[in-house]
């Protein structure tokens, strides 16, 4: 059996063994009791919308799908990498991509009411069945990507050989940013137009609380807790981590298949994907040192099981380098195990800035709350500010990542680095389920008033979990960029060689060049206009629930004396359509810009549209979701209790007013834009790449 063979059925055996973990632990959590009927009816309502919706974006997903097939099918009469193995790549990474997002839903939806059930006995066994339902989706995300690129390899390896085989596996991953752009956006808007909408008719207006069973958009926004927290960010982890391991094959292919190097081929290749599929076993091993006494102790007791899956990956890292690596290319083994072990300091430094910058124990959300006693106008300009701060710390952590890695091992070193940062993807989506699960586990408590005491450990498991949902934010935007500097890397080198084989110079992308700096320039302002998209659409679908949400406050008798019964599936109807419609025109901008401008200008503005549209990206993404995530807890700190100049300011208070005004502004920042900003680098560098054999064509002669 030959070297590619073995690593492939290893990658098989670890993908299934991660689907087996995830499998073996719903049917355990199903078995947990769901409480009382008033629990399980609310639970069902959420259910249905979450199932609803993701069927029918899926199905509007699908279309487009079926169009670039077929156009990836044809493709090969004009450009010899596209065929059946590519289109059929491609069809492959988007079902998985929103297989990774479906099931990451379904267990969400169940998991949040045996929380709330199991929340009476306790802080320590609610967090433990929580983390639990959130490790499905980590384990789910990792073993389907190493599983689902394993097999595309095996079959593809096989049946057109080695060449061919890498040839295709960006159509996988444009597969893949595909379903995970859509998700982004789709599960984005209808979250936080549910969240907004309920928020400014029910607490702005009508004066009652969140999670209040009297407003009529209160199960819509628990429902979009799920398809945008857990299938969307299930379906972008997916993405990263596949495109992550692709973009570093490929670079392996460029960097290793030459000259001296090429005896390293086949080493450099399999190497990114082992290291995900090595990541199965630690990540299931991190997942058992997960708990927490006492509720002070609920983020402590998260981050012990981060940190016990990326030591024991180190450790597993350091060994499987030293065989696997040596005499590959001109680095040592111990060069590309520094590079990995870059990528895992890398993913400890991204989380720890996070957590510092929206956590409400440190200043940066402190300052925001003490900003909400002087007014609304004060929260805005503290939000805004602590947003754009909060850019600086992750970047410069990302520059020297790149910067050490190169030096280890080259360009190379680089996507090693990204791929053993992407590899902590597990157990960083099992710490962000956890964030949906318990925010649903305390609206159905909330809903089904249960006893206080109840109430006050699934806020507490809340609290966290806002702060969890913005640090794996910040994981996702920092490891997606480390993969789009990769992915830019492998542009400019198949651009340069197709040159070469036209008989033309080798092409150039340097800073004096017009043409690059006219790049620069355009690929900087996608993102903008993406988000600017992305946010007048939850402002539009966020009207829609305020007109309905007034319109059953005032026809509807009896809602706010409890006599009468909010249309919740009418809300829940409303923001599906809305949201749907909403997504396409944003979605298309990552595909537009390269065909718009790239095609049409020549490969240097392409080039420069790449680089250009990752160093905004980055900024903006970074500045939206540590802001927003920031607006949210200053709003739940007040909420607790804040006490500032010798005076307390509690719920219903002018500041907390303030507050409310801020988050609802940072609920489309960080839930929606900033996320989905995302996928949107990747898809343009994807979707580049993806058209490079047209651009020879048009270009090259």
């Amino acid at each position: 059996m030959s070297l590619f063979d073995k690593a492939m059925i290893f990658g098989i055996i670890a993908g299934l063994i991660a689907v087996i973990y995830s499998i073996a632990v719903t049917i355990w959590a199903m078995k947990q009791d769901e409480g009382s009927d008033r629990m399980k009816q609310i639970a069902k309502a959420i259910q249905e919308g979450a199932t609803a919706f993701l069927n029918r974006q899926y199905r509007t997903v699908a279309i487009v799908g079926v169009v670039i097939f077929a156009l990836l099918l044809i493709g090969k009469i004009w450009v010899p990498q596209f065929g059946l193995l590519t289109a059929c790549g491609f069809a492959l990474g988007a079902f998985l991509s929103a297989l990774a997002g479906y099931l990451g839903m379904f267990n969400a939806v169940r998991a949040n009411i045996r929380t709330a059930q199991i929340a009476h006995k306790g802080v320590k066994p609610a967090l433990k069945f929580a983390f639990k339902g959130g490790s499905v989706t980590g384990l789910m995300v990792l073993g389907l990507g190493v599983l689902g690129i394993s097999v595309f390899m095996l079959i593809g390896y096989h049946t057109s050989g080695l060449d061919g085989v890498i040839n295709s596996l960006i159509g996988f991953a444009f597969g893949c940013s595909l379903i995970s752009v859509f998700a982004r956006l789709g599960g984005g808007i209808y979250t936080k137009a549910a969240d907004v909408g309920a928020d400014l008719v029910g607490k702005v207006e009508a004066g009652i609380p969140e999670d209040d069973p009297r407003n009529p958009a209160v199960i819509a926004d628990q429902v979009g807790d799920n398809v945008g927290d857990c299938a969307g960010m299930a379906a972008d982890v997916f993405e990263t981590f596949a495109v992550t391991i692709i973009a570093s094959i490929l670079l392996a292919y460029s960097t290793f298949k030459t000259g001296s190097n090429s005896g390293s081929l086949m080493h450099g290749i399999l190497y990114p994907l082992l290291l995900g599929g090595i990541a199965v076993f630690t990540s299931i091993i991190g997942v058992f040192f997960v708990s927490a006494p006492t509720k002070e102790k609920i983020m402590q007791g998260l981050y012990k099981g981060l940190f016990v899956t990326g030591i024991v990956s180190a450790i597993a890292y350091y060994f499987f380098t030293m065989a696997f690596m040596k005499h590959v290319g001109t680095h040592s083994a111990m060069d590309y195990y520094y590079a990995a072990l870059v990528g895992l300091i890398l993913t400890g430094l991204i989380i720890v800035i996070t957590d510092y910058f929206t956590s409400t124990q440190f200043s940066p959300v402190k300052s925001i709350a003490e900003a909400s006693t002087t007014g609304h106008g004060t929260n805005i300009i503290a939000g805004l500010a602590v947003g754009q701060m909060s850019t600086a710390l992750p970047v410069i952590a990302i520059v020297f990542g790149i910067l050490i890695s190169y030096h280890f091992a080259g360009f190379y070193g680089v996507a090693v680095a990204a791929s053993s940062m992407l590899s902590m993807a597990g157990m960083v989506i099992a710490v962000d389920s956890f964030g949906p699960i318990t925010d649903n586990a305390g609206g159905i408590a909330e809903m089904s008033e249960l006893p206080e005491d109840v109430r006050e450990t699934t806020d507490a498991l809340d609290a966290v979990g806002n702060t969890t949902k913005a640090v794996t934010k910040g994981y996702a935007i920092g490891s997606a960029a480390l993969a789009a500097i990769v992915l830019f890397g492998e542009y400019s080198n198949l651009i340069q060689n197709g040159y070469v084989k036209a008989g033309l110079e080798k092409i150039s992308f340097s800073i004096h060049q017009p043409m690059v700096l006219i790049g620069l320039f355009l690929g900087a302002m996608l993102p903008y206009i993406f988000a600017s998209l992305a946010m007048k659409s939850v402002g539009k679908a966020a009207g829609d629930i305020v007109v309905e949400v007034r319109r059953q406050f005032k026809e509807i008798p009896g809602i706010m004396d409890g006599t009468g019964k909010p249309e919740y599936g009418k809300c829940v109807d409303i923001v599906t359509k809305s949201s749907l419609r909403e997504m396409i025109l944003p979605a298309f901008i990552p595909i537009a810009g390269p065909i718009v401008f790239g095609l049409t200008m020549g490969p240097q503005v392409l080039g420069g549209i790449l680089l250009g549209t990752i160093i905004s990206g980055l900024f903006v993404a970074i500045s939206m979701t540590s802001g927003g995530a920031a607006w949210d807890n200053a709003k739940k700190l007040i909420e607790k209790g804040f006490e500032y100049n010798g005076q307390t300011y509690r719920k219903g208070s002018e500041a907390h007013k303030a507050a409310v005004t801020g988050d609802t502004v940072g609920d489309p920042y960080k839930d929606t834009a900033g996320p989905a900003i995302n996928p949107m680098i990747k898809v343009v560098n994807i979707f580049t790449i993806l058209i490079i054999p047209i651009v020879l064509l048009l270009w090259a002669h």
